[in-house]
Order: C-alpha cells, then sequence, then structure tokens
C-alpha cells in the first residue's frame, strides 16, 4: 500500500470539496416546473399535508473553539458549530443548503440571511401557491407556514393541522441524519487542525452534493451504517428539544 504525506492529502481534501461544491448548482436545486409538482406530490402522499414545495429547518455542525471571536460560535446546546439551513423535498432530497453563519446566531436570523427568505416574493418559486413548511422559529408567512402555537387550547382541526405539519417536516429531519449518518465528519466535532475556519462551510457543502448525489443514484447505506442514520437523528432531535 501506498502512502502519501499529509500536506498532500490535505491539499487533496481542499481541492476535492472545492470541486464538489462547484457541482452544487447541479445537484442542489429548488424544484420547477414537472419536478415542483412531483415534490408537492411527494409530501402529499407521505404527510397528507398539502401544496408542499419544501421543508426548512437548521442543524449545527460541531467545531472544536476557533482561536478568534470563540464566544460567537457557540450555539444554544453550549458547542462551538457551524450553522447549516437546508430544504429539502419528501425524499429527504436537499433543494437549497446555506452554511457558514456562526452558532450563535439564531434560525429566524439566519433564514433572513438566506437567498430562500427572498423567494418568499418571487411567485415563481412557489407555483400553485405552494409553500415551504418550518418549525416555530420561523416567521408565518403565505409561503412558509408554521404550526399553531400550543396554548392548551387547540381546536381539533388545528390539532390537525400540527400532526400533519410535523409530519411532513420531518423530512428534513431525515435528510440531516442521512447527511450526518453518511459523513461522519459532520456528526461529531468536524476535524479543523488543517481547516481554515473559511474552508468549513465548503466541507459542509461538498457533504450535502455528495448526499444528493447517494439519494438521486438510490444508493443505499450499508446495513452498518443505520446506526450512524439513528445516532444522527437522536443529535437532531436532542437540538431541536432545547
Amino acid at each position: 500500500m501506498a502512502w502519501i504525506g499529509k500536506a498532500t492529502a490535505v491539499r487533496t481534501v481542499r481541492r476535492v470539496t472545492l470541486a464538489l461544491t462547484t457541482l452544487a448548482k447541479k445537484y442542489i436545486v429548488w424544484p420547477t416546473g414537472e419536478a415542483a409538482v412531483g415534490v408537492i406530490d411527494g409530501f402529499a402522499r407521505s404527510s397528507g399535508f398539502p401544496g408542499v414545495i419544501g421543508a426548512i429547518d437548521g442543524t449545527h455542525i460541531e467545531i472544536p473553539a476557533p482561536n478568534e471571536s470563540a464566544a460567537a460560535y457557540v450555539n444554544r446546546k453550549g458547542y462551538h458549530s457551524i450553522h447549516l439551513q437546508a430544504v429539502c423535498d419528501s425524499e429527504a432530497v436537499f433543494t437549497h443548503c446555506y452554511a457558514g453563519n456562526v452558532g450563535s446566531v439564531h434560525d429566524a436570523r439566519v433564514f433572513r440571511l438566506s437567498a430562500v427568505h427572498n423567494f418568499l416574493n418571487d411567485e415563481t418559486k412557489f407555483p400553485n401557491d405552494s409553500h415551504i413548511i418550518g418549525d416555530a422559529a420561523y416567521g408565518l408567512h403565505p409561503q412558509l407556514l408554521t404550526p399553531y402555537a400550543d396554548n392548551g387550547h387547540l381546536s381539533q382541526r388545528q390539532k390537525n393541522f400540527n400532526f400533519t405539519h410535523a409530519s411532513a417536516r420531518m423530512a428534513i429531519e431525515r435528510a440531516f441524519g442521512l447527511l450526518k449518518g453518511r459523513w461522519r465528519s459532520l456528526l461529531h466535532t468536524l476535524a479543523m487542525q488543517d481547516l481554515l475556519l473559511e474552508q468549513v462551510p465548503i466541507v459542509i457543502l461538498s457533504c450535502c452534493v455528495l448526499h444528493n448525489i447517494c439519494s438521486i443514484r438510490r444508493d443505499r447505506l450499508l446495513a452498518g451504517l443505520h446506526n450512524n442514520v439513528n445516532l444522527g437523528r437522536k443529535k437532531e432531535a436532542e437540538m431541536q428539544g432545547g
């Protein structure tokens, strides 16, 4: 077996991840036309929630404490992280990814900084009066539906809405679980000894591209990886739980 030097390996990783990000426009695509109709139908079949063109949420990629401005990277769970916001379809394929904000930035703020926020005023992004769905961290909008706040006095109709809304939103939780289950560097603390901080979003986005390539090609996880996926989903659930 031939061995390569550490510096060569680092350069190779940087070149490959950068190359993968150039493929993002091909593999991470907002659905339009027939593809949009397919996404909407997929959510309706899987959850019963109509008109959904995507599920949105954020996740945190843990990193070691940076040398500068470390406090800014501490998220609400108390560890240092980089934020990833993503939208996915009912098959857990990412249709938009936005990575790079420091962990202390709230999901709602990240959303306002992202291109998806601007999509809300673009009717071409939401054919047939469709919408994306997100949790209570996001602001209600005709094209972004959030659950009713449970004040203990919800009507049965409102409870049904919340139930089907949560069922549809599970797609993005599953997408994050699969992402971190496959690419374990995102599941635990991302090794940054040989990475500049500004390169971390490139690594995250490259993993999102690979996730979509695997999903589109129907590549199945090996049996031994299923526990990693479940662990990834458990970590997401813990993060969402406050």
